[in-house]
């Protein structure tokens, strides 16, 4: 790590002094839309947000958001965990939660009502990612606490307009395409397919999967109508977590052993659709949205119990989840100095699934060796079935007022009315066999408020700093997890109210842009399990830190990126069972939650010639247990690519995890006591032509 540092600060120190620098835009007044739904520069924002953009993912070829988000602060997603190796979970703030954040594709929350449909995200033809820290109450609601992740794709009419193909490790290999289509003057339409094969360490875990996203666009009279297709095709051979006994990993099982039965898959046909519209009224701008997707998913894993016998339960899981979008508000501008926004919007979801478990399906050493049978050779000896119906619903008004050149202040209330009516079915078949259906509902109505300010402090030129400081109350209903065990209660909300204070700006003739934020958020009503394995709202947490990140644009090609993260998340109160008897783990580290989180990187991007990236991810020391008896040693990864740009074409080295680090990254929550590890080492050639 101080290597890497060093060599980091040589190379910007080297530079600058030859008078390499060059002015520069000033990333920091980037327009972003994820905060306040209407396009707004980054320094006037009255909270911490991030922009990755296409340039930047395509130079490192980032194809999932463990890589998109590495040089984001304070921010991790490792790939894989229970959604399967396409999958990832992401923690901001330092809280590793899978539902805790909202990700957004153009507009539209990805996975609805339920939990982010990350496995299904789509990172070809990305014009940018933006990243807002903290929940967002009045714009989205009830459905996040700690960050928003919002992926926006190239509008119609627009594309990378490129082609790519790559072969990597382990018989791996992808490939990309993305195009304008043939419009007319009011028409517009693009294209965007691609597709991988990926393989593993652990030669049974895979991933296969395809995507299409169609953009059209057309001017019809004042307004245009916007209309997109999405489909996403995913296949996951899902790997084994390890178990945690006692104060770490048992060394008892090899690091890339799979136990899942020999059929096991995570697959997911996802089909969405979407139209929009934007016309100008009496009142303002008026925009409608309307989203519908389908999923169509089978969920065939096993996972050892935790006595180190090596018995395994499995579970086979057909689901289908349905989800509707709406929103429609309108933007007023009329008066000097401030924007008005007022609308509503509906957040649907239904999701039945049968789950038909084996406990105690088979036995297997631990070392790996024996292929277990496949789950249609298995008799359940278990079915459960869940039903679960959600609508999150709301009424919002935000007002942003920047009364001069200094002052912002943007503050907004939301109404929210949300439903959810659930019926839990579960049948054991071993004597005496019996059956137990139950509904249950919950509605609850409450407001969610978010009240901001920045102020520039000093401005020069180009450079500036901004002050800005936020007040953010949110909450969201308990999450349904769709997983094998009978849950048949309504929980309630969970809440959290953050408080956010920061400076960002710019320097060096706005080369050098910065952002640094202090935070602190308190969980109420946290979801844990019961010693019964049934779920209860029982915990509390809170969440504070610091996150500092900087990117110095040393010359028009050629960016160093830094970001350094400090977080204290501890529990509130909280009476862990740890299989014997309760404790009492108040004041506890967070599980899998570092005190430290650091990048580095450099990205350098001409237009022809040599180009390439390296980017240096350190991750500090945390615990795998609530009780803090379990550390982990920190671990730093290097990702890094070379490549060369000859006319129309790109020929590129990639490799990730360079380092080969295998750490515990994120917990299963389907096996008791059982952790998922990092991705090994990962090497790729790609050819690409420009269109």
């Amino acid at each position: 790590m101080r290597r890497s540092i060093l060599l980091f600060a040589t190379v910007g120190a080297c530079l600058a002094a030859s008078g390499a620098l060059a002015k520069t835009t000033s990333r920091i007044e980037e327009v972003v839309v994820t905060a306040t739904r209407v396009p707004e520069a980054n320094d006037r924002i009255p909270a911490s947000t991030s922009v990755v953009t296409g340039k930047d993912l395509r130079l490192r070829d980032a194809w999932d958001l463990q890589t998109a988000l590495s040089l984001v602060s304070g921010v991790e997603a490792p790939a894989g965990g229970d959604a399967g190796p396409s999958s990832s979970v992401p923690s901001f703030w330092g809280l590793h939660e899978f539902d805790a954040f909202l990700l957004v594709e153009d507009g539209v929350p990805w996975g609805g009502a339920f939990n982010p449909a990350i496995s299904t995200i789509d990172l070809n033809d990305v014009e940018r990612i933006e990243v807002l820290k903290g929940s967002a109450p009045v714009m989205y609601g009830a459905t996040s606490f700690v960050g928003v992740v919002q992926v926006l794709h190239y509008p119609a009419g627009q594309a990378a307009n490129r082609m790519d193909i790559a072969l990597g490790s382990y018989g791996s290999a992808r490939g990309d395409l993305s195009l304008v289509l043939p419009g007319t003057t009011d028409f517009h339409e693009s294209l965007a397919l691609d597709g991988q094969s990926l393989g593993f360490a652990d030669k049974r875990e895979s991933v296969a999967d395809g995507h299409l996203l169609y953009r059209a666009s057309d001017a019809i009279g004042r307004g245009k109508l916007r209309f997109d297709v999405n489909l996403s095709f995913v296949h996951d051979t899902p790997p084994s977590p390890i178990l945690r006994i006692g104060t770490g990993l048992t060394p008892l099982i090899p690091v890339n052993a799979n136990f899942n039965p020999a059929n096991a898959e995570i697959a997911e046909n996802k089909y969405d659709g979407d139209i929009g519209w934007t016309q100008p009224v009496a009142l303002g701008s008026w925009s409608t949205l309307f989203s519908y997707s389908h999923s169509d998913v089978r969920y065939i894993a096993g996972f050892l119990h935790p006595d180190l016998s090596g018995t395994v339960d499995t579970q086979d899981q057909p689901r289908s989840i349905d989800d509707v979008y709406f929103d429609t508000h309108i933007t007023n501008q009329s008066i000097k100095n401030l924007t008005l926004i007022a609308g509503m919007d509906a957040l649907y979801g239904h999701g039945s699934q049968y789950t038909y478990n084996d406990n105690s399906a088979y036995t297997v050493p631990l070392n790996g060796s024996v292929l277990p049978p496949p789950t249609t050779l298995l008799p359940a000896n278990e079915i459960g079935s869940v039903n679960d119906t959600r609508w999150f619903l709301g009424q919002y008004v935000q007002a942003d007022w920047k009364p001069d050149h200094y002052w912002d202040v943007l503050a907004g209330v939301r109404l929210n009315e949300t439903f959810e009516n659930k019926y839990s079915t579960d049948r054991l078949l071993t004597p005496p066999p019996s059956f137990t259906g139950i509904h249950a509902n919950r509605q609850d109505v409450r407001p969610s408020v978010m009240i901001g300010t920045s102020y520039r402090a000093w401005r020069k030129g180009g450079d500036e700093a901004v002050l800005y400081a936020d007040y953010r109350n949110a909450f969201k209903p308990a999450a349904q997890d769709f997983g094998p065990d009978f849950q048949p209660a309504v929980l309630l909300p969970e809440t959290a109210q953050s408080y956010e204070l920061g400076i960002k700006g710019a320097l060096a003739g706005s080369a050098l842009t910065y952002d640094l934020e202090g935070f602190l958020e308190d969980f109420q009503n946290l979801v844990v399990p019961l010693p019964s394995g049934l779920l209860t709202n029982a915990a509390h947490e809170q969440l504070k830190g610091v996150d500092a990140q900087a990117r110095y644009q040393l010359m028009p090609d050629l960016a160093l990126s830094a970001s350094l993260a400090y977080h204290d998340d501890r529990f509130g109160h909280y009476m862990f069972f740890n299989g014997v008897s309760s404790v009492d783990v108040a004041g506890r580290q967070l599980t899998l939650s570092p005190h430290y989180l650091a990048s580095l990187g450099i990205l350098y991007s001409p237009p022809k010639g040599l180009n390439g990236s390296l980017v240096v991810n350190y991750v500090g020391r945390r615990y795998l247990d609530e009780e803090n008896t379990a550390p982990v040693p920190a671990f730093t990864t290097l990702s890094a690519s070379v490549g060369y740009r000859f006319g129309r074409y790109d020929l590129a080295l990639e490799g990730t995890n360079l380092t080969n680090q295998r750490p515990p990254v994120s917990a299963s929550e389907f096996g008791s006591q059982s952790f998922y590890l990092l991705n090994a080492r990962m090497l790729w050639l790609r050819l690409g032509y420009s269109l």
